[in-house]
This record gives C-alpha cells, structure tokens and sequence, in this order.
C-alpha cells in the first residue's frame, strides 16, 4: 500500500496499478474484504485509473465501479461519519466526474 502511493505521489500511474493489481487479491484473501488496508489499497487502485492521463473509458468505468463497491464496504464497516469513508466519498465523486468529463463529446 505504500509503496503504490509512493508511486503515485511519482505519477508512476502504471507502475502502481500493475503492483495493485497483483496485490489488491493477496489482500483480500488474507485480511478480508472490509479490512481497511484492503479498502485504501482498492481507492488508490481507482485513483491511479482516473488519475492517469492515458486512462480508457473503460479504465474510468472500473474506478467508478471500484470506488463504489469500497465505499458502501468502508460506510458498512466503519459508518458514515469515518473519515475513511469520507475520503472514498470524494474520491468517488472526483472520478465520476471525470468519467462525465471524458462520455461527454467536446
């Protein structure tokens, strides 16, 4: 998880979803779906999609899905006043609106 957000912070976008992506199962399978750094290591995952300039539709579409799914685990888990779940709620709303941004023809 921290090495991905380092990579991020570097705008290494491909570089942490790649790690993520190999990470993000270990994760789940060990420590659960609601755990919490399986939580924060799924939003930088979608975060490192809707962040990276040369993301696809498809890419935005999976954050949003992604982001989606951790924040209604993450407002289950901890409720809706955790400032995890805060975090998640604007990183949701910040990739859905670059999703809106990229579906709309200029």
């Amino acid at each position: 998880y921290n090495y991905a957000s380092s990579l991020m912070i570097l705008s290494r976008f491909e570089e942490a979803k790649s790690l993520l992506r190999k990470m993000i199962p270990v994760a789940r399978r060990f420590l659960g779906e609601s755990h919490d750094l399986t939580l924060h290591m799924n939003k930088v995952y979608a975060v490192a999609l809707f962040e990276d300039d040369g993301s696809t539709l498809e890419d935005l579409r999976e954050a949003v899905a992604t982001l989606e799914d951790a924040t209604q685990t993450a407002r289950r888990v901890f409720g809706a006043a955790h400032p995890l779940v805060v975090t998640f709620d604007c990183a949701l709303e910040a990739s859905r609106a670059t999703l809106r941004a990229r579906e709309t023809p200029s």
